[in-house]
């Protein structure tokens, strides 16, 4: 369940916690026609200071199957990647329940209830946004995207899905070279992750 719209999020995108704001990143994961494709530009900010350009944000999980991106703390995120696939080991390998089991941990562990970040995530069948407030959202059309630019990313790869037969790889690289060009917390330094997935 997403947040409700206000002013500062027009897109009701869910939030970290009362007040959290998810900044220096932008996230893109896009599935068609059998492939699923992630990706994360570089940029990593302190405020107003960029500290680093060129920084992974997406990782493969579970020996190739899962591909996960995260938007905030990168010490929070990955220690989330590490969380997931302890689920996924512990409900033997089903990819939706270890989301859904995530996802509660993150809302009422005290030991996770202060990790600051978004989560993609993508088999082979699903694309899923998690967040510390217990949303699991699943991709209407395919197409997921957080972080500072993921409107603008999300918007780009919506109008070339529609209008273009660029495959899954092309709409993620497509989609954060707009961001790109319009997020001052977003660079040009993308990482690109992809994997097979169902029809």
């Amino acid at each position: 369940m997403s947040s409700p719209p206000t002013p500062s999020n027009p897109a009701g995108v869910p939030d970290l916690a009362p007040g959290t704001v998810i900044r220096s990143t932008t996230v893109l994961c896009v599935r068609r026609d059998g492939r699923v494709a992630l990706g994360a530009d570089g940029q990593v900010s302190m405020g107003n200071t960029i500290v680093k350009g060129s920084a992974s944000k997406v990782r493969a999980l579970a020996r190739g199957k899962i591909l996960a991106g995260f938007a905030g703390s990168a010490a929070d995120g990955l220690t989330l990647c590490e969380l997931l696939e302890a689920k996924l080991e512990a409900v033997g390998g089903n990819f939706t329940r270890a989301c859904v089991e995530l996802a509660k941990d993150w809302r009422l562990d005290r030991r996770y209830r202060r990790l600051e970040a978004l989560l993609i995530v993508a088999d082979k069948d699903r694309s899923l946004l998690l967040s510390g407030t217990g949303d699991v959202i699943e991709a209407e059309d395919g197409i997921l995207a957080i972080g500072s630019g993921g409107n603008y990313a999300l918007a780009a790869a919506r109008a070339l899905l529609r209008h273009s037969e660029m495959d899954a790889r092309g709409l993620v690289e497509a989609g954060l070279q707009v961001a790109g060009e319009i997020c001052v917390f977003t660079n040009h330094s993308a990482t690109v992750l992809e994997l097979e997935a169902n029809p």
